[in-house]
């Protein structure tokens, strides 16, 4: 019989429909070593608090819908074991820094805004390309190592409820927005660093951020996003001086027929049954 060991789960509850004020409840289940903080919630709700309200998806690490502030620390309940926390009793809340819809349930729209204000996607100087490509854009793997670190983000917010500049001001762009900010620009398809720095250079953008290091330290994919500010910073200030990048500088478009003749190179060997 696998051995377990009893840890209580203090659990902040809300129901906007029934509750004036946020309240505590505590919940006690016997944990297994291996079992993370989001299957004991899935536990507690089977068996103790029918109601109790969260969100989840692939309970893997990937999809970042189960950001919750376990023990005081913004982390992904799936990715959270509950022994490896080392404490007898768990105290679980909604993500700080967002308004609070129900129970362990963030409004994460503010997330979802700041990340399209900085207009996150390639932005092209020849907009014909687009329209009417007649071929890829290829880069080095030099040039995709630039910026492969900060495509690793899943968004699930747990930067924004780690930064302090954050808790004082709500509408800084916050550590999310920047690290992709900075991916886009630095990405050697892109022409867009001017059209993004409306958001980027404004009261509430870049240069709000104090460089605490609370968002590298909680984000769980490792994507480091102040070291993505601080990149960021750079790149506006050679781009100030003249030393930014350049139009030239946009990737080489590959034509259609050298495309197709790169992936026959790589085909399978005919089949011989």
């Amino acid at each position: 019989m696998t051995d377990t060991k009893p840890i209580t789960f203090r659990i902040r509850r809300y129901d906007p429909d029934v509750d004036t004020i946020p309240h505590w409840e505590e919940h006690k289940l016997n944990v297994p070593d291996g079992m993370t903080v989001l299957e004991a919630l899935h536990e507690i709700k089977a068996e103790q608090a029918p109601t109790l309200a969260w969100r989840s998806s692939c309970r893997m690490g990937v999809c970042g819908s189960c950001g919750m502030f376990i023990n005081h620390l913004p982390m992904l309940a799936c990715q959270t074991q509950v022994l490896h926390l080392g404490t007898d009793v768990v105290t679980v809340a909604p993500l700080p820094n967002y308004d609070n819809v129900k129970d362990l349930v963030p409004n994460l729209e503010p997330l979802i805004q700041k990340h399209a204000a900085i207009k996150p996607f390639i932005i092209l100087s020849n907009s014909k390309e687009i329209d009417e490509p007649t071929g890829e854009f290829i880069q080095t793997p030099e040039q995709r190592d630039e910026y492969s670190q900060f495509t690793f983000c899943i968004k699930c917010g747990l930067c924004l409820a780690a930064c302090p500049t954050v808790a004082t001001d709500p509408l800084f762009l916050g550590p999310q927005a920047l690290a992709q900010a900075y991916r886009y620009t630095v990405d050697n398809r892109d022409c867009g660093l001017q059209e993004r720095l409306e958001a980027i250079d404004a009261f509430h953008g870049l240069y709000q951020c104090h460089m605490a290091g609370a968002c590298s330290q909680a984000c769980p994919k490792g994507v480091d996003p102040a070291f993505g500010i601080q990149l960021l910073k750079r790149t506006l200030v050679l781009d100030s001086i003249g030393f930014g990048k350049k139009k030239s500088s946009l990737a080489r478009v590959m034509p259609l027929a050298d495309v197709v003749k790169a992936i026959e190179e790589f085909a399978p060997p005919p089949r011989t049954v």
